[in-house]
């Protein structure tokens, strides 16, 4: 490549102002008419030229090729009516005729790889990512091989250089296909109140108008099953029924004829809320270790505590009005008739049974448990005899029989075998140590005959601690009234509050501490599945994930009563776990990807970036479902188009990279010397004429 420059050997403001000068006295010149006044300019203008030094520069270019990006969706909806066997194909057919073309460098670019980690199909950051490296001037044409359902198509103008973008759509336009929609759902509720969701079936393709039962499930189990129209909104009320994660499903039936039913259901993903948990606590007289339940649960920001003392049973009879003994009077009837439904647990601390509390009302609150509430007995020598709380109507609930006996005797309590496998006491510091790694207590009711768990020993390995489920509701009993001793810190203590918190949640029915649960969790690309239980083993489980595809799964005990095993999370959306019992669901990514929120192919969200561009875009079928390659032109930079309706065009490049460059001064040397003193010569010898 050749080229004229220019190297000035003074600074161009003096060499214009010379040129200037020299105009001038030219000019004056002519008008007086001076001979050799020609010859003259004609000097000037080669000493003006050799001040400038113009220079013959040589250049040596190796021409770099020209670019051309072929994006290959690699969606997981490219999967659906063989849409990927016809991009490829049509991938292989366009690098072919690309190959014939000189100077040209495809560039293959692989679109959602990663599709567990990303919400979409996103094309143009994987467009990016691949072009990092090259530079806009090089780029000739991005052609898209896709399904058209993009995520991430900009909003405003591309960055390429002036290059074009191509889009070849698989899938036809005759397809159809069913969704399901959430238009508005809430993402936090309160346990036990209702809320509702707003959803609409779409019939993408169809006809709207058409009858679909839609099957509603909650945490992975059948709920109640809606008829619904297709393309108007519905909704669904319920009650939120737990704490922590509610998963709602809606699924509806097959559309005849469709693209997938995976999008067929929609998740709601609810956060069950409690309001603080109501406790009521009845202590039987004041003893010391009274304040130990009282400030456990007063300091439980999650707990609205009721707390009643009885300081004077009815048989002690000195004179003085009840009114005068205590600060409130027992209002027995509204708390265990009319309110009793409204507390959550109900616990008895050393209560004997002396007239304070009709026979009714335990039968009321026996009922309260087999209905879904809680109750524990802490019990101490108040329990013991013809008034104990054993007596009464609670009996048929209660899961271990006191014989009226007491042991006052130094005893370690020891978590048993049981207990090590339950979460209440699995993971009580110093439980693992022998002895125990806290203090001693020195009395214990006797009993026998236990039907619930017993997670606790005491004094000669009889039963310390009892759980047990009764109807929907639970009970447990403390068979002594010391567990003081450890809030005290005598000889050490003990792990108190753990053990007092964790027996009266688990008696609030707190999800994470479930002796028979199934769970299931997403992160950092992988499943983690956990099985609680207090057998001796677990049966494998059955992992569905989003596409359906299912898994066997062994799980390892990794401690007492806890199995775990892992998978990978390779698809985004809801997977679902069951040992044939307990049913567990998790999502990996949104709860409602956006890759199958839309199923049909289309050309309409490519449409405004490839005008943009004046690329070309069309099918990659014809409709005869054969294979329709456009043709592809080489075109210079600038054009007006770059597509037509059968041919999509290259932007070939002018871009070169730089081997080597020669300069030539034309004035500097002996050459410009005598070039200059010949002309000064000649007008000097014209003038002297």
């Amino acid at each position: 490549m050749w080229s004229l420059g220019f190297d000035p050997v003074v600074p161009a403001w003096l060499i214009a102002l010379l040129a200037v000068a020299a105009a001038g006295l030219l000019a004056l010149a002519v008008a007086r008419g001076l001979r050799g006044t020609w010859l003259r300019a004609i000097a000037v203008a080669a000493l003006v030229a050799a001040l400038v030094n113009p220079i013959i520069v040589r250049e040596e270019r190796d021409p770099l090729s020209t670019v051309v990006a072929v994006v290959v969706d690699r969606s997981a909806s490219q999967e659906l009516a063989a849409r990927d066997e016809t991009t490829e194909a049509m991938r292989a057919a366009l690098v072919a005729r690309l190959g014939q073309l000189e100077g040209i460098e495809i560039r293959t670019i692989d679109g959602a790889r990663d599709r567990a980690a990303s919400d979409g199909t996103e094309l143009f950051a994987a467009l990016n990512a691949g072009l990092a490296d090259v530079p806009p001037d090089r780029l000739g044409a991005v052609i898209m091989l896709t399904d058209g359902q993009v995520h991430d198509v900009p909003a405003g103008p591309l960055d390429l250089g002036g290059a074009p973008v191509h889009a070849l759509v698989s899938g036809r336009t005759t397809e159809t296909d069913r969704r399901v929609v959430v238009d508005d759902a809430p993402l936090f509720g309160i346990v036990g109140e209702p809320q509702t969701v707003t959803y609409t079936v779409m019939d993408d393709g169809a006809a709207p108008g058409a009858t679909v039962r839609v099957s509603i499930l909650a945490d992975g189990r059948p709920f109640r099953t809606d008829t619904v129209i297709a393309g108007r909104p519905s909704t669904f009320t319920f009650e939120v029924p737990h704490g922590g994660d509610n998963v709602l499903e809606f699924q509806a039936e097959e559309l005849p004829g469709e693209l997938t039913d995976l999008n067929n259901r929609a998740i709601v993903e609810i956060n069950g809320i409690r309001e603080n948990l109501r406790v009521l606590l009845v202590s039987g007289e004041p003893h010391v270790g009274e304040r130990t339940w009282r400030d456990l649960l007063k300091s439980d920001a999650s707990v609205d505590l009721i707390h009643f003392t009885i300081l004077r049973p009815p048989e002690k009879q000195d004179g003085t009005p009840v009114n005068e003994l205590a600060l409130i009077q027992f209002p027995t009837r509204e708390l265990f008739e009319q309110r009793i439904n409204e507390f959550d647990l109900i616990i008895f601390d050393r209560y004997q049974e002396q007239g304070v509390l009709p026979p009714a009302y335990f039968e009321n609150m026996a009922q309260f448990v087999r209905n879904g509430g809680a109750i524990l007995i802490a019990a101490g020598p108040d329990d013991v005899g013809f008034f104990s709380i054993y007596n009464t109507a609670l009996a048929t609930i209660l899961p271990i029989s006191p014989t009226g006996d007491l042991v006052e005797a130094p005893f370690y309590p020891r978590v048993t075998e049981a207990g090590f496998r339950h979460p209440v006491t699995r993971e009580l510091l110093g439980a693992a140590q022998e002895p125990p790694a806290w203090s001693r207590w020195f009395r214990q009711v006797v009993a026998t005959n236990p039907t619930g768990d017993v997670v606790m020993n005491g004094a000669d390995g009889r039963p310390l601690l009892v759980l047990a489920h009764e109807g929907e509701g639970r009970v447990a009993m403390l068979l002594s009234d010391q567990a003081w001793l450890w809030a005290r810190g005598f000889e050490g203590g003990g792990p108190h509050i753990d053990l007092l918190r964790n027996l009266a949640h688990w008696l609030m029915k707190e999800p994470d501490l479930e002796e028979e649960a199934l769970r299931a969790a997403a992160d950092n690309g992988q499943i983690t599945i956990e099985r609680q239980t207090m057998e001796e083993a677990v049966a494998p489980v059955t992992v569905t994930s989003p596409s359906g595809a299912t898994t066997t799964l062994a799980l390892e005990e990794v401690e007492p009563g806890l199995y775990r095993g892992t998978l990978p999370a390779d698809e985004v959306g809801l997977w679902q776990v069951t040992d044939g019992t307990l049913v567990a669901v998790t999502h990996v990514g949104p709860p409602n990807p956006r890759e199958f929120q839309e199923a049909l192919s289309t050309t309409a969200k490519l449409e405004p970036v490839v005008d943009a561009t004046n690329g070309h875009i069309g099918r990659m079928l014809d409709a005869g479902g054969n294979l329709d390659l456009p043709r592809v032109l080489e075109i210079r930079p600038g054009a007006a188009n770059y597509g037509g309706g059968d041919w999509l065009g290259i932007r070939m490049t002018e871009a070169s990279t730089l081997l080597g460059i020669a300069r030539v001064p034309l004035f500097l040397g002996f050459l410009g010397l005598a070039i200059l003193l010949g002309l000064v010569t000649l007008a000097w010898y014209r003038e002297g004429r």
